[in-house]
């Protein structure tokens, strides 16, 4: 009788504090997204403001317009846009390839020094890539890829360590059964028409993850970028050739110019990923397996 009456008041007790705890988890990341989202509104406000052009003490511009995204388009930014895109685009292709071929080689065959090569590859990406920029910059120099033939140079930087990055994608592999693959080899089928007729199809996600990864980790790059392409606008990227808007000598006529270019810059980035967030999701958590 006891347990009878105890039961609804502890479903009740644990119903209640379920409850608030969620209530408190919203509240606490409801605070976090808006401190997150303040300098984005910020940065979108300043772009349309028309009276001045330089840093003023105030958010809420008292003339609106879009002078600013006219004169953005009338300067250097259109060809700085133009190479960030082709990079990140051909980054986005070469590397997905090399990435999950890799992937694909490292989960379905067994070869001698397999998890020797796995592990090689592993411990030499915890070096972090600043160690590597002097050399870099000296081989890339060497052959004429630097300054204003920058493009090329950070295009092949890129995609060279490619393979590096198979975890991910192995991962996904792992979880899809080799019978699949056994089938198809009964049949006939190459191991290059397994992967694109067979695997890929069942991997949408983590091609997607792929994709995205490749193409944004160039998009916002500007370390390197502002190594390799400097004193020459047209090897620049957007956030070398932006940067360079903030010097003493030009912020005061184009820092609302650099807002707009914020803007300009972080929409698309933006869309695509809200649009694809379901795919990034589902491949990072597939690919969050031990093989």
């Amino acid at each position: 009788m006891n347990n009878t009456v105890k039961s609804p008041k502890r479903h009740m007790g644990l119903a209640r504090s379920r409850a608030i705890s969620n209530t408190v988890i919203h509240i606490v990341l409801v605070i976090i997204s808006i401190i997150w989202l303040i300098p984005f509104v910020f940065i979108l406000l300043q772009s349309f403001r028309c009276e001045s052009a330089y840093q003023v003490g105030y958010v809420v511009p008292q003339q609106w317009g879009f002078d600013n995204y006219v004169s953005l388009w009338n300067s250097n930014f259109p060809k700085w846009y133009l190479n960030t895109f082709i990079i990140a685009l051909v980054n986005a292709v070469a590397q997905t390839v090399i990435v999950l071929c890799m992937s694909y080689a490292l989960s379905r065959f067994r070869f001698k020094l397999r998890k020797a090569l796995m592990r090689f590859m592993l411990v030499l990406g915890f070096f972090p890539g600043m160690l590597t920029m002097i050399i870099l910059y000296r081989v890339l120099k060497d052959i004429g890829l630097t300054q204003a033939h920058a493009v090329p140079g950070l295009i092949l930087v890129y995609i060279a360590s490619s393979g590096m990055g198979y975890y991910v994608s192995k991962g996904f592999f792992d979880t899809l059964p080799k019978s699949l693959d056994e089938a198809a080899r009964v049949d006939g089928a190459t191991r290059f028409q397994i992967l694109r007729k067979i695997i890929l199809p069942l991997s949408k996600p983590i091609v997607i993850y792929t994709i995205l990864t490749a193409f944004m980790a160039p998009w916002g790059d500007f370390v390197f970028a502002r190594y390799i392409s400097f004193e020459n606008s047209a090897g620049m990227n957007v956030a070398v050739g932006m940067y360079n808007w903030l010097n003493l000598d030009q912020i005061t006529t184009k820092y609302t110019m650099f807002c707009a270019g914020g803007v300009i810059v972080a929409v698309p980035v933006t869309i695509l990923f809200l649009c694809l967030q379901k795919y990034y999701v589902e491949g990072v958590t597939g690919g969050a397996v031990k093989g």
